[in-house]
């Protein structure tokens, strides 16, 4: 199964909805191996397809806060999260999209994701109108690597530094004799300039400036922030927004269509701008979004495979409308042939039943010409003294010519009744397999009933 993975910008806040756009996207394609088919920068409409797309949303986009939340699931549980974050946002939270952490922070606690609902539906139906059928959203800021153990352990160290040397609050902590958490690691990383989803319009609008703003995502744990700020002011936002945390800083790298001749030169720039920053290959970055269970596709916005949107119903409208003819054809052809056979049922019914009134004149009532055939002609038969096949005297006699073997005193006993003869052999006799075949080469059918050990002799016309 193959992987589409696509870096999404964040939302421009100055540009309204009904103006919204995207622009290149830098995108990996995987094949169900997990080898890398494609890395490039397109357009939307000209994206590759994939069984699954992965798109990494912003972390300008997002809100993550821990919460307390009721003892609800499904429906109820989405009507509920508006009123759990209402006193912490801005904006309406009814006009939100809120995403629940599958994994609980423990204490009734999760971590939830809130982003603009508009924005969220305004991705989500573009991916869907270019034919992207099943979509995973995955917030970037859990796409980062994580903190390394020399980060984690000089956190560790710092928390265990004498009281002297910290800051008031934390000495307040030792004093009371509270145990003290080390600060979670920080990790950061510029994912690049600032992209605008309506650059025809801020052209207009914006004089050309010559500070370059850059997106950068910090990740504090499991939870994670996005803030746009100028390139020279990432090293004193990071160190004010750590404050005793460690620090790591990576600088998104080998991004498609940044290769030389292609913006590699804005690329060393902005790096010569950063100080400390690691490399971040675009290709780690997207297959750390595949390893993120974290997804944004919730409640309205799950993916529904038995839903069919447009792009759907446009691909199957010609085999709908093939399927829909066959039908139709099938139809027709099973009721001309219905009426076919039913002409010649008739016609073999009235000749059937000119023959019995042909034959037999005084018949005054036609109901079953077969039927009524064979009952006037064994009541010829009576009439002219002959036997019928299933009298008794017929049946005893086609037995007698069948026997061949068996002795004809190995029978004890012959029973006759609604025409058939009923045969018990002597318990010493052994019935060969022959008697079937003899029975049926003078016209008889017999059987043995395996219960009682008789066999019943039958007329085999």
């Amino acid at each position: 199964m193959s992987t589409l993975i696509v870096l999404l910008p964040p939302r421009d806040p100055a540009v309204p909805s009904q103006e919204w756009q995207l622009p290149e996207l830098p995108f990996l394609l995987l094949d169900k191996s997990g080898r890398t088919q494609r890395a490039g920068r397109s357009a939307l409409a000209l994206l590759p397809r994939a069984s699954s797309t992965v798109l990494m949303v912003a972390a300008r986009d997002l809100l993550m806060m821990p919460a307390t939340l009721p003892p609800l699931k499904g429906p109820r549980l989405r009507q509920a999260l508006p009123n759990v974050v209402e006193d912490q946002l801005i904006q309406d939270p009814q006009t939100c999209h809120i995403a629940l952490d599958p994994q609980p922070l423990g204490n009734g606690r999760h971590l939830l994701a809130i982003v603009d609902r508009g924005w969220f539906r305004f991705i989500c139906e573009a991916f869907t109108a270019a034919g992207h059928r099943s979509i995973r959203a995955v917030p970037v800021t859990r796409c980062l690597p994580p903190p390394s153990v020399a980060a984690a352990a000089l956190a560790q160290a710092e928390a265990d530094t004498p009281s002297a040397v910290l800051k008031p609050a934390v000495a307040a902590k030792l004093a009371a004799g509270l145990p003290i958490e080390p600060p979670a690691p920080v990790v950061a990383a510029v994912l690049g300039t600032v992209i605008s989803t309506a650059p025809a319009l801020l052209l207009e609008m914006a004089p050309e400036s010559s500070t370059t703003r850059v997106e950068l995502a910090i990740a504090r744990g499991v939870q994670g922030e996005g803030l746009a700020v100028p390139a020279t002011a990432v090293n004193s936002t990071l160190e004010a927004l750590s404050g005793a945390a460690p620090v790591t800083l990576y600088l998104l790298s080998e991004v498609p269509g940044n290769e030389p001749g292609m913006g590699s030169t804005a690329q060393a720039k902005l790096a010569a701008q950063i100080a400390g920053a690691q490399p971040l290959p675009f290709e780690k970055l997207a297959r750390r979004a595949l390893e993120c269970r974290f997804d944004l596709c919730q409640f309205e916005f799950a993916a529904q495979p038995w839903r069919l949107d447009r792009a759907s119903l446009r691909r199957l409208r010609l085999p709908v409308l093939l399927a829909a003819g066959a039908l139709v054809v099938a139809i027709i052809g099973a009721n001309v042939q219905w009426m076919m056979l039913a002409r010649q049922r008739d016609a073999i019914n009235t000749q059937m039943t000119e023959l019995l009134l042909n034959t037999f004149p005084k018949t005054t009532v036609v109901l079953d010409a077969p039927d009524q055939m064979s009952r006037q002609m064994q009541q010829l038969r009576v009439a002219a003294g002959e036997l019928s096949p299933d009298d008794f005297l017929a049946l005893a006699a086609g037995l007698a010519r069948s026997l061949g073997p068996v002795p004809v005193n190995g029978i004890a006993a012959l029973d006759y009744h609604d025409h058939r003869l009923d045969v018990t052999f002597k318990p010493e006799i052994k019935v060969d397999a022959g008697l079937t075949q003899r029975l049926s080469g003078n016209g008889l059918a017999g059987a043995i009933d395996s219960n009682t050990g008789k066999w019943t002799i039958r007329s085999g016309q």
